[in-house]
């Protein structure tokens, strides 16, 4: 555990002194440093940092809900659903069409679809907190569509299951489809009217008390979340969503950075030890065209977006390059279909499209003012003042 840190930290030190971000070298150390590479191995078996690996994607997601306030929620979700159904329809289509392309056949076009069409999580909100860009206007709905890809993992892992299983029973797939999105629903109905006795119960002056007290939360309800069908992480959002409403937000918010900080390198770290670098050759192409439908997707889906939010080119730019990024689900998915017996070719190609991915979304919304130029309006007097405030992508963060 300590090599990984440690050798985490030195690649990101080394990076950041020529500008490049923090995510692809963690994913970089955990590949150099795990089973698959020659040289020292600091870690044989990636299941071994299974929960560590796990915690990190929870307290990414926790923090990502106490900045996504329920005033938020509550005045913007019309919009938020429809950016988020846009979002879905054009990416999770685009994937589902891609699958059919490559002719691997109907469960894995299936699983494609998915592969495709959700964002990461836990590297969109790095990439938010490293940008410095949680302020911005257009972050709210930025995690709006991610809440909405939450929503739509649930059932979408309920309706997959039975099919990669080979089960045909379609009650089942309605039945885990229906516990899933009851406990989703018991989620909101908690964070829209029990705020007020969720912070009589955290509140308390002692910050190890404190600390205690949400990090428990955030994992038990994630825990839980995932017992239902639920992804562990909406729930450690749904948790972040209620406590960051309370008195105690403010505090919460700045006591959770270090695990934050800490836990999601390790997350990134063993996203690097899952990856078998000689398994990509096979599949560069597919790779590198899905890669290039994932990037067009997501412009249209930005320009979308905006449109609904009445946004200029900068904010589109900024949501079109920060919801590239795909990870965590994907990698479920990799799992999912390996079990299943698909098509051996599944494993590294999703493998392959997540790492670049990965290592392209960091750089590309730190250079989004590039897409801006080249969007309608992106030209005018207005854009270049608004690329010139913010060309370097960092801007400061307004206090809770």
């Amino acid at each position: 555990m300590g090599g990984a840190f440690l050798a985490a930290a030195v690649l990101a030190r080394v990076g950041g002194r020529i500008g490049l971000p923090t995510i692809p070298l963690f994913i970089l150390a955990g590949i150099l440093l795990g089973p698959h590479t020659p040289g020292i191995v600091l870690v044989a078996d990636p299941h071994d940092l299974e929960m560590l690996s796990a915690l990190g994607l929870v307290l990414l997601l926790f923090y990502l809900g106490l900045e996504f306030h329920l005033d938020d929620l509550k005045a913007g979700g019309r919009k938020m659903a429809l950016a988020g159904g846009t979002y879905l329809a054009l990416n999770v289509g685009a994937g589902l069409g891609f699958g059919f392309a490559l002719g691997w056949g109907m469960s894995e076009a299936l699983v494609l679809a998915g592969v495709l069409g959700i964002s990461s999580s836990a590297i969109v909100t790095k990439v938010l907190v490293d940008l410095g860009r949680i302020g911005n206007p257009e972050t709210k709905p930025i995690l709006g569509i991610i809440v909405v890809e939450d929503v739509f993992l649930a059932l979408y892992l309920a309706a997959l299951q039975p099919i990669l299983s080979g089960a045909d029973s379609l009650s089942a797939a309605v039945v885990d489809g229906g516990k899933a999105f009851g406990f989703l629903l018991l989620l909101a109905l908690a964070a829209r009217f029990g705020t007020k006795v969720i912070g009589k119960l955290i509140s308390t002056g002692d910050d190890e008390l404190l600390v205690i007290s949400f990090l428990g939360a955030a994992v038990f309800v994630a825990g839980v979340s995932e017992w239902f069908g639920v992804a562990d992480a909406i729930g450690a959002f749904m948790v972040g969503l209620m406590l960051g409403s309370t008195t105690s937000g403010a505090r919460i918010l700045k006591l959770v950075h270090p695990l934050r900080d800490a836990f999601g390198a390790i997350f990134f770290f063993a996203f690097g030890l899952s990856i078998n670098p000689g398994d990509l050759p096979s599949v560069v192409w597919p790779v590198l065209a899905a890669a290039a439908v994932t990037l067009a997707m997501n412009v249209f889906a930005g320009m979308a977006t905006a449109k609904v939010y009445a946004f200029g080119p900068k904010a589109t730019a900024n949501i079109s390059t920060t919801l590239v990024a795909r990870g965590e689900f994907a990698l479920i998915l990799a799992t999912m279909a390996a079990g299943a017996g698909l098509d051996e070719r599944l494993a590294p190609f999703i493998a392959g499209y997540v790492l670049v991915l990965a290592v392209l979304a960091p750089l590309a919304a730190g250079r989004s003012h590039w897409l801006s130029h080249i969007l309608p309006g992106g030209r005018d007097e207005g854009g270049r003042e608004e690329d010139a405030d913010h060309g370097s992508g960092r801007v400061s963060v307004p206090a809770s």
